[in-house]
């Protein structure tokens, strides 16, 4: 009652005639209840010194440890149609089994004899090969032909040469000769024509005289003429040997023309062959890309392309897949705020979805249900939904994670920090204050090395 009115009801009425009235208002029950506030007082006061570890909490979820380990999805490198599924969803495959066939959607690749007809262009290929290689050999034994050819023909007018010019120096040793005999037989014919003169000599002698000058000069101018004859056969000898070299050089030039043609030709053919052989991998390559099989062992979720006839780009997903044999972790994200407080290899507490827990963040110990990780990685770049990404591995000093969690299920972490006592976590608290930041005590022990 508000005891607003001025009739005053509790100075007429006595409660205290009901029972009710009588057990409430009795002087005894005040004494139990300030015993019982002052008990709780001293409980509360114990409590706020108990020790208390800060923790940052977050959610995330199952992963596996290596990505190699992560559900994966199959695609196709070439575009083609879907003709034959080995398997359908939920089944076991090993690496290497055929999940489904294909066939081919473009135009270029519709022959079925392909490979077999490349083959055949680079058995023509290496034949014409073959054969340039036969004619550059040909014409270098041409060649070696035309030079030792040459060289003889060098030689033999050299020769020729030479013995234009001994004849040269005969000749010109007859002309000396003869000039000689021409100044001995003026003598004899003047010395006879005086002693004629003077009445000594005949003039039959004179006359025989003069006639073997005759003879002697007629020697000289033929002998003059054999030498003039020697030396144009020296410089015939020159122009011989000039033309012997110029027409050798013409032919080896031409001989040599003709081999690098062939070399050249059968570059081309060798280029022409590796270019087929390329493409007679690539086909054979593309064939093998027919029959989609599976990278590794596993269960395949979902047909993500489906029926038969369908056709599909290159790159495009086709099936998805599980690997059987897989390592779990934890994918858990904390605020920007939280990431200098978590370390690699520091110790949190994990409660998946499913599984009944019964959580005491501060006391750890005492918390049900959840099971034990380490800090594995940390991302040091901030992912799409604002917060860092840490992975958590199991802890191999606590008991196992339990057998039937799945990759993808839910789970809230609790990354654990200092010991700080529960007074100082509420003050901390009501400030809005971040946990204590901390190092590590291996970052610690190096820091002191340091210094």
């Amino acid at each position: 009652m508000l005891n607003i009115s001025h009739n005053k009801l509790n100075q007429k009425v006595s409660l205290s005639k009901f029972k009710s009235a009588q057990k409430v208002f009795h002087r005894r029950h005040y004494k139990h209840f300030n015993r019982f506030l002052l008990a709780f007082a001293g409980v509360a006061f114990v409590v706020l010194f108990l020790p208390w570890t800060q923790n940052v909490s977050g959610k995330g979820f199952l992963t596996t440890l290596t990505p190699d380990q992560r559900p994966q999805t199959i695609q196709s490198p070439i575009p083609g149609r879907i003709e034959k599924w080995y398997v359908k969803e939920g089944d076991y495959v090993k690496k290497g089994d055929t999940i489904l066939f294909i066939s081919e959607i473009k135009n270029e690749y519709f022959d079925p004899n392909l490979v077999a007809r490349t083959g055949q262009q680079i058995k023509a290929k290496s034949s014409a090969v073959t054969s340039y290689e036969g004619k550059v050999k040909a014409l270098e034994t041409q060649i070696g032909a035309l030079g030792n050819e040459r060289r003889l023909k060098l030689e033999q007018a050299k020769n020729k040469l030479v013995q234009s010019r001994l004849k040269v120096t005969s000749d010109s040793i007859d002309l000396e000769a003869a000039k000689t005999n021409i100044k001995i037989a003026q003598r004899q014919y003047d010395r006879t024509a005086q002693l004629q003169e003077e009445g000594l000599k005949a003039v039959t002698d004179v006359e025989e005289k003069r006639l073997k000058l005759q003879e002697t000069q007629a020697k000289l101018i033929s002998q003059e003429n054999k030498l003039l004859t020697a030396k144009n056969e020296v410089i015939n000898a020159q122009v011989e040997i000039g033309r012997v070299q110029a027409a050798y050089a013409d032919k080896i030039a031409k001989a040599q023309s003709d081999r690098y043609t062939a070399q050249s030709n059968q570059f081309d053919s060798e280029a022409q062959v590796t270019k087929l052989e390329n493409e007679f991998t690539n086909y054979e390559m593309r064939n093998s890309l027919y029959y989609i099989k599976a990278p590794q062992n596993g269960y395949i979720n979902k047909a993500i392309q489906g029926g038969l006839g369908e056709t599909f780009k290159e790159g495009d997903a086709l099936v998805g897949i599980m690997p059987s044999d897989y390592d779990m972790a934890v994918e858990m994200y904390v605020e920007p705020l939280d990431l200098p407080l978590v370390h690699k290899g520091e110790k949190v507490r994990i409660q998946f979805d499913g599984w009944p827990a019964i959580v005491f963040s501060g006391w750890p110990n005492v918390s049900y249900g959840t099971y034990g990780g380490e800090v594995v990685a940390v991302e040091t770049f901030i992912s799409d939904n604002g917060k860092y990404r840490v992975l958590l591995a199991p802890d191999k000093e606590d008991h196992p994670w339990p057998k039937d969690i799945r990759v993808g299920s839910g789970a809230n972490t609790i990354a654990l920090l200092e010991n700080v006592p529960i007074w100082y976590e509420l003050w901390r608290q009501l400030n809005g204050f971040p946990p204590n930041y901390y190092q590590p005590e291996e970052t610690k022990m190096a820091k002191a090395g340091k210094k």
